[in-house]
């Protein structure tokens, strides 16, 4: 049930950053269910391979800074999973920085109201 409950949150963020900044783009209001789907699954396989490789090619500087690796990796997959599919489109990588730092925030946020909510 968390899985779901989590994926949920993080279409309802991806469809936010679709609503809030122009150079984001769903084709339709159910694209953020499969985005969020294609983008939590690379972002559990990709992600975790392109931060352990930042920290190797940078000898563990993307460690001290994980927050901005994240953020910088976030991005990248994004920006796969727009060449993926064609229900996301995203203008440029700067585009792509935006809506991984605010899909960050939205799903971190809504996580946080979920189980406040719900535990």
């Amino acid at each position: 049930m968390g899985l779901i409950l989590t994926w949920l949150i993080f279409a309802f963020a991806v469809w936010a950053t679709a609503a809030i900044l122009p150079g984001f783009h769903l084709k339709n209001g159910k694209s953020a269910l499969l985005v969020a789907a294609i983008y939590g699954v690379l972002n559990l396989i990709v992600g975790k391979i392109l931060f352990f490789v930042f920290a190797v090619a940078t000898l563990g500087i993307a460690l001290l800074l994980a927050f901005i690796t994240r953020w910088i990796i976030n991005a990248i997959v994004l920006v796969i999973t727009d060449k993926l599919t064609d229900h996301l489109k995203i203008d440029s990588f700067g585009w792509a920085l935006g809506g991984a730092l605010l899909i960050s925030i939205i799903g971190s946020f809504g996580e946080w109201v979920v189980t406040r909510v719900l535990y």
